[in-house]
């Protein structure tokens, strides 16, 4: 068991192709299969396209979310995703991403979600344990 309940990568996506960004059904499968690859199990997509351009939308997943919003007038996309547990690599789906929507460069951070240590030690109920 790590010593996080989850992972929660932050991505900026520079450069990507416009019209892929603009194009709901390419970002939605796009995102579909980036939490494929990364191992996760798909519960919900929602996506909405944005007028006069521009795109949002969520996959959920068992392990947590993917999240993107785009820009296609700047070449932009900000992605989230954050997995829960060990067997889903956020990373795997921020480089599908990076490459599907043909990103000349990819910022990205990752930021441990609900560390034990703090989790346990401020928990109302002192008998919660691993």
């Amino acid at each position: 068991m790590s010593d996080a309940l989850g992972r929660h990568v932050l991505a900026e996506l520079y450069g990507c192709d416009p019209d892929r960004l603009n194009d709901l059904e390419m970002v939605e499968k796009t995102m579909v299969h980036a939490a494929l690859e990364s191992g996760a199990e798909i519960r919900e997509v929602a996506f909405h396209k944005f007028s006069p351009q521009g795109i949002s939308g969520v996959v959920v997943i068992s392990e947590s979310h993917l999240t993107v919003h785009t820009w296609p007038e700047y070449g932009y996309a900000a992605v989230d995703v954050f997995t829960c547990g060990d067997t889903v690599d956020p990373w795997a789906a921020c480089y599908v991403l990076e490459k599907r929507f043909g990103a000349a460069a990819m910022e990205a951070n990752e930021v441990k979600r609900g560390v034990l240590e703090r989790v346990l030690r401020t928990s109302p109920d002192s008998a919660v344990s691993l």
